[in-house]
C-alpha cells in the first residue's frame, strides 16, 4: 500500500516545526507502523533527504519510548497498545496519516517526533524509590502481603512511563503517571516508611516541571497503553492531603 504522511519536521529545538507531506514508497501490510517508518526513511535517505527522526527501543510495547500521536490521538486510536504494536493492516492504501510528537510544555520537542521526557526521570528521583538494605534477596514469604494489595500495587506498576497521559490531557497533566508511580510502592510494606514524603516530593518535582493540573478529563486513562486506572489519581490527592496534614502537624 501507498500513504501520504504529514509528518511534523523540526530539525532543531530552536526552530519552528511544520508538518511535510511524504509519499511513502510500498508498504507491507504486515508491517509495524514503526517499520513503516523504517522504510519511508531508507526511501528519503536513498533520495539525499533527511530521514525522520523518532524514538524506539524495545518494539514490544514494554518500554514506552515511541511516543507518537497518530491522527490526533497519542499511540493511536486503538486501546491498551503503544505506537510499536500499530500495524499497518489498520489503514488503508491511500490513506493520510497525520504523525506528530507528545505535545506538552514539559516535553519540548528535540528533532522531529522526539521529545525531552526526562520530566518524568526527575520525578522518579525525587520519591520514585525505596529505601532498603542491599544484599541477598529477602525471602519471599518473609512479609506476607494480601492478595488484593499485591495486585493493586502490581496494575499501577504496570506504568511504562511512556508520556500518553500527559499529550492526551487538555492540561498536559502528569497525574496519572505519578499516582502510579507512588502507589505501587505506597500499597506495599515495603515502601510504607517513606510514603509522607514520596507522596509530597513527587507532586512537588512535577509541579515544578511545569505540568499541568488534573481537571478529571480522563484523557489519560483513555489514551494509556497500560490501562493504569484514573483511580489512583484520587489516591495520591487523598495521601497527598493526609501527607501534608501530618506535615504541618509535626512542624507545629
Amino acid at each position: 500500500m501507498k500513504l501520504t504522511l504529514k509528518v511534523w519536521r523540526q530539525e532543531r529545538p530552536t526552530q519552528q516545526g511544520t508538518l511535510e507531506t511524504i509519499q511513502t514508497p510500498d508498504i507491507p501490510e504486515e508491517a509495524s507502523f514503526l517499520e513503516m517508518l523504517d522504510i519511508v526513511n531508507e526511501d528519503l535517505l536513498q533520495n539525499g533527504k533527511r530521514p525522520i527522526a523518532f524514538d524506539h527501543d524495545c518494539r514490544e510495547g514494554i518500554c514506552g519510548m515511541c511516543s507518537l500521536t497518530i491522527n490526533g490521538v497519542p499511540h493511536s486510536k486503538d486501546n491498551g497498545i503503544t505506537t510499536c504494536q500499530v500495524h499497518m493492516r489498520k489503514f488503508k492504501d491511500g490513506d493520510t496519516i497525520y504523525i506528530e510528537p507528545f505535545r506538552a510544555k514539559a516535553f519540548p520537542i528535540q528533532q522531529d517526533l522526539v521529545t525531552d521526557r526526562s520530566a518524568f526521570d526527575r520525578i522518579i528521583a525525587a520519591g520514585g524509590y525505596i529505601s532498603v538494605r542491599t544484599g541477598s534477596a529477602i525471602d519471599a514469604n518473609a512479609m506476607p502481603i494480601a492478595k488484593d494489595v499485591a495486585d493493586a500495587a502490581f496494575d499501577a506498576a504496570a506504568c511504562i512511563g511512556c508520556g500518553a497521559c500527559v499529550a492526551a490531557c487538555p492540561n498536559a497533566s502528569a497525574m496519572l503517571f505519578v499516582s502510579a508511580k507512588a502507589e505501587h510502592l505506597n500499597r506495599l510494606p515495603q515502601g510504607a516508611p517513606e510514603k509522607t514524603r514520596r507522596v509530597i516530593a513527587m507532586v512537588e518535582q512535577m509541579d515544578a516541571e511545569g505540568f499541568g493540573n488534573c481537571t478529571n478529563h480522563y484523557e489519560c486513562e483513555a489514551a494509556c497503553p497500560k490501562l493504569i486506572s484514573a483511580v489512583n489519581i484520587a489516591k495520591l490527592n487523598k495521601d497527598y492531603a493526609l501527607a501534608r496534614a501530618k506535615e504541618g502537624f509535626v512542624s507545629a
